[in-house]
């Protein structure tokens, strides 16, 4: 299991660039992929097309993590995620696993994950001290609520938060000073402001607009702008029509400091990513 993987975002950051971790959805209900790869021979194959087309981390995850999704039982997401995992493990990918519950993330970090990625703002601290026990690391992200109860994007009002900005750093300060008490180091933990999750469309594009702002967390910015319902907000499209959305965000996000893009289209982001280093010469990485 890698042990600096905070180390090995910095420094792909002072490339000027930003990490890429490919999504894999194993659920029959996801907003965008919902059943496309259920089956463990199409899962595979998704893993391979993942790599392939560059992906430096593969996010695999057996619940769908939409406004209003239900919830799934641990033994359920292991089973989805099973193939996947260990067929990316046996790849030699850097995996990891999109869940909240601690009995999914120690089952799938001994399997050969290295990061869970957390979309609950750590709603279940233990599942800090599972991460911590396997020497993993931890993808905090924004949100407010549980995934089964959480509103639609639509539905917040513009005065949910009086600075969106400033309320997401401490909101998701507090979740890792959780879990931090519960015994995994800070250098372990990693940010993302949660585009899409307790947020309308106008707090999302605050959230791009501002995110050197969270710069002062002093940890690694992970970004998911991928095919998300913001940004069919100014040009109505269905979830595979927002590619040019999604790139669009990716380069914003860059520009600003992240660290890695969560997508579902990877070789079209990495040479977003490409040309972008290109044409700016390397200062991006000095923003």
């Amino acid at each position: 299991m890698s042990t600096s993987l905070g180390s090995k975002l910095l420094a792909v950051r002072r490339t000027g660039s930003a990490a890429v971790m490919g999504v894999l959805n194993v659920t029959p209900d996801s907003f965008s992929d919902g059943g496309d790869f259920l089956e463990p021979g199409a899962a595979r194959a998704r893993v391979d097309a993942l790599l392939n087309d560059g992906a430096d981390i593969v996010d695999i995850g057996g619940e769908s993590s939409r406004p209003g999704a239900p919830s799934i039982p641990a033994r359920e997401q292991i089973e989805r995620i099973e193939p996947a995992l260990r067929y990316a493990v046996e790849r030699k990918a850097l995996v990891s696993i999109d869940t909240t519950l601690p009995e999914v993330a120690e089952h799938c970090l001994n399997a050969g994950a290295t990061l869970i990625n957390d979309v609950s703002c750590l709603a279940e601290p233990d599942l800090a001290a599972v991460v911590a026990k396997a020497s993993g690391d931890l993808l905090i992200m924004h949100a407010r609520g549980p995934m089964s109860r959480m509103p639609g994007f639509s539905e917040w009002p513009d005065d949910a938060y009086a600075d969106v900005v400033a309320e997401v750093a401490k909101e998701w300060s507090a979740a890792r000073d959780r879990a931090v008490a519960r015994g995994l180091p800070r250098e372990r933990i990693f940010f993302d402001p949660g585009l899409g999750f307790a947020k309308n469309a106008r707090h999302s594009f605050e959230v791009l607009r501002r995110l050197r702002e969270f710069r002062s967390l002093e940890v690694p910015i992970f970004v998911g702008p991928g095919r998300k319902s913001f940004i069919a907000s100014v040009d109505p499209a269905p979830p595979s029509g927002r590619l040019g959305g999604t790139i669009a965000a990716c380069i914003i996000s860059a520009q600003k400091g992240a660290h890695a893009l969560r997508v579902h289209d990877v070789r079209e982001v990495r040479q977003a990513l490409a040309v972008l280093g290109a044409s700016e010469d390397n200062e991006v990485g000095h923003a």
